[in-house]
């Protein structure tokens, strides 16, 4: 199969779920680009990037200007010097009355951009990650006859804080247009369901890891060796992190053998890192900045247990999966984490780590005191992880059953009304 790639941020270190399938599905053997809004400008990537020769099947979209006037006038530009190929098509993605707001404001035709001058791509499959990519998806398959399938994944914000903000029938044009869905929880599949989301044809499908790059270790507390507590994430409100950072301080006071490393950066890392200088544990808690993903892999390898404090964000955002949760239960830390949407299909509770309520700092010191004090559980905890991962989030696994899903909807047609 052909499969393009629709997303935003390519590469992009926060987002190893796209890589992975990407990299599953050529190893099938079928032929994937990307086209993206734009790179994620950190200066490192994945290893795996170079080794499958990613940037040049990597087609990025015309830089969007801020100011409306300026994206106008550059918008005649593209129209001057790319019309020629497609004049029926580049004219349909400015049709105000077809796409309303995203045609005034010439999204569609910057995205469109690349696939005119890709004049030989003619593909099986247009695969959306995120439902905003997949209602400029829906709107460039019809502006540009495409005779893809459209594939729309949902991963949490798009379906949470998303339409909060611009409104609950969002997405109907996606569910009018669209062939099949993808989301990675129970809880994913029930938000999209609800915001009208056809329910026979949304399917389940994790994000997954490849478990042999993530080396297994028991974890065994040495004689007076520090308990080493990691968070990888975002600085962002959704991470919890303030939470997180309150627990530690509060064991800290009991068992003064701890560190907590988070492995992130974002908008909130001068407040994180203020309120860990008002709670007085810089001794304990370090704030990284970003890591590539061997970086984050030999953090979690030097770690005892992992925490992730997810809540509710005040605009609604909300997490996905949690793809951290699987990364380190595969390398056997037990995992502490919120009983927060798609999380409690994403650990075994009670078995390879606990659940807490959101925003409740006192359960999560209580928990994470429980681990420090139960050292001689974290190795069976481990291994119930590492299982549970083999089994339900094995990439290999996951992306044939994509495939397969593609497969489907390219034989048939049955589901669409």
């Amino acid at each position: 199969m052909k499969i393009a790639f629709l997303v935003n941020k390519f590469p992009c270190l926060s987002e190893t779920f796209i890589l992975n399938q990407i990299i599953g599905l050529t190893d099938l053997g079928h032929h994937v680009d990307i086209y993206a809004i734009e790179p994620e400008k950190l200066g490192r990537v994945h290893s795996d990037i170079e080794k499958y020769d990613l940037i040049e099947r990597t087609y990025y979209r015309p830089t969007l200007p801020r100011n409306y006037f300026l994206r106008l006038l550059k918008a005649f530009g593209l129209l001057a010097r790319y019309i020629w190929l497609s004049p029926g098509s580049l004219l349909k993605t400015i049709n105000f009355l077809s796409y309303g707001k995203r045609a005034f404001s010439l999204r569609i035709l910057y995205a469109a951009i690349p696939f005119i001058k890709n004049r030989s791509a003619d593909y099986d499959v247009l695969h959306c990650h995120f439902g905003t990519e997949g209602l400029t998806g829906a709107a460039l398959a019809e502006s540009l006859g495409l005779q893809a399938k459209l594939i729309t994944q949902f991963h949490g914000y798009d379906v949470n804080a998303y339409p909060l903000q611009y409104g609950k029938d969002v997405y109907l044009p996606l569910f009018k247009r669209g062939d099949r869905y993808i989301a990675g929880s129970n809880f994913l599949i029930k938000q999209a369901v609800s915001l009208g989301c056809p329910q026979e044809r949304i399917a389940k499908i994790p994000v997954g890891i490849n478990p042999e790059e993530y080396q297994f270790r028991p974890r065994v507390l040495a004689a007076d060796e520090t308990i080493k507590i990691v968070t990888v994430a975002r600085l962002v409100e959704k991470k919890g992190l303030e939470y997180s950072i309150r627990a530690v301080a509060q064991v800290a006071k009991q068992y003064p053998n701890i560190t907590y490393s988070i492995a992130g950066d974002g908008p909130l890392r001068s407040s994180l890192e203020s309120l860990v200088k008002t709670l007085k544990i810089d001794h304990v808690v370090k704030i990284l900045g970003w890591k590539t993903v061997d970086e984050v892999r030999d953090l979690y390898d030097s770690s005892h247990i992992f925490m992730l404090a997810s809540v509710t964000a005040s605009n609604g955002d909300k997490e996905g999966q949690g793809l951290v949760l699987q990364e380190a239960q595969a390398m056997g830390l037990p995992v502490l984490a919120t009983i927060h949407n798609g999380f409690p299909d994403s650990i075994r509770e009670g078995v390879s780590g606990f659940l807490v309520p959101e925003k409740d700092t006192d359960a999560l010191a209580e928990k994470l005191a429980f681990l420090i004090e139960n050292s001689e559980k974290w190795e069976s905890m481990g291994a119930a992880g590492r299982a549970f991962v083999e089994e339900k989030f094995d990439n290999r696994k996951l992306v044939q059953q994509l495939a397969q899903l593609y497969s489907q909807s390219l034989a048939s047609d049955s589901l669409k009304p």
